[in-house]
Protein backbone atom coordinates (compact mmCIF):
# COMPACT_ATOMS: atom_id res chain seq x y z
CA UNK A 1 0.00 0.00 0.00
CA UNK A 2 1.66 3.33 -1.10
CA UNK A 3 1.31 6.61 0.79
CA UNK A 4 -1.29 8.31 -1.90
CA UNK A 5 -3.71 5.20 -0.94
CA UNK A 6 -3.05 5.22 2.57
CA UNK A 7 -3.85 9.38 2.60
CA UNK A 8 -7.43 8.13 0.51
CA UNK A 9 -8.57 5.65 3.12
CA UNK A 10 -7.78 7.85 6.17
CA UNK A 11 -9.65 10.34 4.67
CA UNK A 12 -12.11 8.62 3.58
CA UNK A 13 -12.79 6.96 6.87
CA UNK A 14 -12.67 10.12 8.80
CA UNK A 15 -15.28 11.66 6.39
CA UNK A 16 -17.71 8.06 6.91
CA UNK A 17 -16.89 9.13 10.58
CA UNK A 18 -18.08 12.52 9.99
CA UNK A 19 -21.40 11.41 8.39
CA UNK A 20 -22.21 8.65 10.82
CA UNK A 21 -21.78 10.70 14.06
CA UNK A 22 -24.96 12.71 12.41
CA UNK A 23 -26.94 9.60 11.98
CA UNK A 24 -28.86 8.57 15.18
CA UNK A 25 -26.78 5.63 15.80
CA UNK A 26 -25.27 6.92 19.56
CA UNK A 27 -21.63 7.44 17.73
CA UNK A 28 -20.69 10.75 18.81
CA UNK A 29 -17.43 12.71 17.19
CA UNK A 30 -16.90 16.52 18.84
CA UNK A 31 -14.58 18.03 15.88
CA UNK A 32 -13.55 17.42 12.29
CA UNK A 33 -10.12 17.28 13.88
CA UNK A 34 -11.57 14.25 16.52
CA UNK A 35 -12.89 12.43 13.19
CA UNK A 36 -9.44 12.53 11.02
CA UNK A 37 -7.38 11.49 14.76
CA UNK A 38 -10.01 8.77 15.24
CA UNK A 39 -9.62 7.74 11.61
CA UNK A 40 -6.01 7.13 12.26
CA UNK A 41 -6.06 5.31 15.80
CA UNK A 42 -8.97 3.21 14.22
CA UNK A 43 -6.55 1.96 11.34
CA UNK A 44 -3.64 1.71 13.63
CA UNK A 45 -6.27 -0.60 15.93
CA UNK A 46 -7.76 -2.34 12.98
CA UNK A 47 -3.99 -3.03 11.49
CA UNK A 48 -2.36 -4.64 15.19
CA UNK A 49 -5.72 -6.34 16.34
CA UNK A 50 -7.68 -7.79 12.77
CA UNK A 51 -4.73 -10.20 12.74
CA UNK A 52 -5.02 -11.45 16.50
CA UNK A 53 -8.61 -12.23 16.13
CA UNK A 54 -8.27 -13.58 13.02
CA UNK A 55 -6.24 -16.13 14.73
CA UNK A 56 -8.23 -16.51 17.59
CA UNK A 57 -11.35 -17.16 15.12
CA UNK A 58 -9.80 -19.63 13.05
CA UNK A 59 -10.72 -22.83 14.93
CA UNK A 60 -14.87 -21.63 14.37
CA UNK A 61 -14.37 -20.79 10.99
CA UNK A 62 -12.79 -23.88 9.73
CA UNK A 63 -15.01 -25.73 11.94
CA UNK A 64 -18.04 -24.18 10.79
CA UNK A 65 -16.68 -24.63 7.03
CA UNK A 66 -16.16 -20.87 6.58
CA UNK A 67 -19.67 -20.21 6.29
CA UNK A 68 -19.21 -17.98 9.36
CA UNK A 69 -16.49 -16.26 8.09
CA UNK A 70 -18.11 -12.89 7.31
CA UNK A 71 -19.88 -12.76 10.81
CA UNK A 72 -16.62 -13.45 12.42
CA UNK A 73 -15.15 -10.47 9.90
CA UNK A 74 -17.87 -8.23 11.41
CA UNK A 75 -17.19 -8.78 14.59
CA UNK A 76 -13.77 -8.05 14.17
CA UNK A 77 -14.64 -4.78 13.15
CA UNK A 78 -16.63 -4.37 15.54
CA UNK A 79 -14.12 -5.01 18.62
CA UNK A 80 -12.01 -2.48 16.33
CA UNK A 81 -14.62 0.25 16.18
CA UNK A 82 -14.87 -0.28 20.26
CA UNK A 83 -11.44 -0.32 20.82
CA UNK A 84 -10.94 3.12 18.65
CA UNK A 85 -13.51 4.80 20.58
CA UNK A 86 -12.65 3.78 24.42
CA UNK A 87 -9.04 5.09 23.32
CA UNK A 88 -10.07 8.68 21.66
CA UNK A 89 -11.26 11.40 24.15
CA UNK A 90 -14.07 13.13 21.35
CA UNK A 91 -15.05 9.88 19.87
CA UNK A 92 -18.06 8.16 21.92
CA UNK A 93 -20.33 4.83 21.81
CA UNK A 94 -23.91 6.22 23.82
CA UNK A 95 -25.13 3.07 23.93
CA UNK A 96 -22.31 1.04 24.09
CA UNK A 97 -22.35 -2.12 22.25
CA UNK A 98 -24.94 -1.31 20.52
CA UNK A 99 -23.64 1.28 19.08
CA UNK A 100 -20.08 -0.16 18.06
CA UNK A 101 -22.42 -2.42 15.70
CA UNK A 102 -24.51 -0.03 14.22
CA UNK A 103 -21.67 2.37 13.72
CA UNK A 104 -19.35 -0.47 12.63
CA UNK A 105 -21.93 -1.04 10.21
CA UNK A 106 -23.03 1.99 8.70
CA UNK A 107 -18.61 2.44 8.59
CA UNK A 108 -18.42 -0.56 6.27
CA UNK A 109 -21.43 0.84 4.32
CA UNK A 110 -20.45 4.50 4.11
CA UNK A 111 -16.60 3.60 3.07
CA UNK A 112 -17.98 1.79 0.63
CA UNK A 113 -20.30 4.18 -1.06
CA UNK A 114 -17.52 6.93 -1.11
CA UNK A 115 -14.99 4.18 -2.48
CA UNK A 116 -18.00 3.15 -5.77
CA UNK A 117 -18.56 7.37 -6.11
CA UNK A 118 -14.04 7.87 -6.05
CA UNK A 119 -14.32 5.03 -8.59
CA UNK A 120 -11.33 3.08 -6.33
Amino acid sequence: MNIVTLLIVWVVTAISLLIISKLPLGVEIDTPAKAFFSAAILGIVTAVVRPILRLVFAVPTFLTFDLLSGFFTFIIAVVCFSIAAWLVDGFRLRFGIWSAVLGAFALTLINSLIYRLLGV
